[in-house]
């Protein structure tokens, strides 16, 4: 029984970090133009520039709604694939660890001190946890 709270708590907490996110893949915000932007030169994709956090927002709600709805091995599977490229990204990209922060009028003004990297490698380990307690949920059925 305490392992399936552990499952649900960490599905909650990635979907919850998944879903507020999307305001800012969907809104164009300061913050995702940079990210996406340097992505998408770094790559050589400018289409990446302009689509990429639409498909990364859309990528992330689905494996939202996979968790919430108890499709954890799914769910687990695409947040994990996510947020590993999310992880490749800033260490082997010229995205690094530390990411701009802005103010309103999308002027740079610090920098987030690896938060957003912090909580992308905590989202790998939550996703990783998720897909081994599964797979071993649905072992243990079947040698039932």
């Amino acid at each position: 029984m305490k392992k399936s709270y552990i499952k649900i708590g960490l599905a909650i907490y990635i979907s919850i970090v998944f879903i507020q996110s999307l305001f800012f893949k969907f809104s164009g915000s300061p913050e995702t133009v940079h990210i996406f932007g340097t992505l998408g030169e770094w790559s050589g994709f400018d289409w990446f520039a302009v689509y990429g956090a639409w498909g990364v927002g859309i990528s992330e709600l689905i494996a939202s709604l996979l968790l919430l709805a108890g499709m954890r091995l799914t769910g687990g599977v695409m947040a994990f694939g996510i947020m590993a490229g999310a992880v490749f990204f800033h260490l082997f990209t010229p995205l690094g660890i530390h990411m701009p922060e802005f103010d309103a009028a999308g002027n740079i003004v610090g920098d987030d001190g690896g938060l957003l990297f912090i909580n992308a490698c905590a989202i790998l380990v939550a996703s990783a946890v998720i897909i081994v307690m599964e797979l071993y949920d649905q072992q243990s059925d079947a040698a039932s």
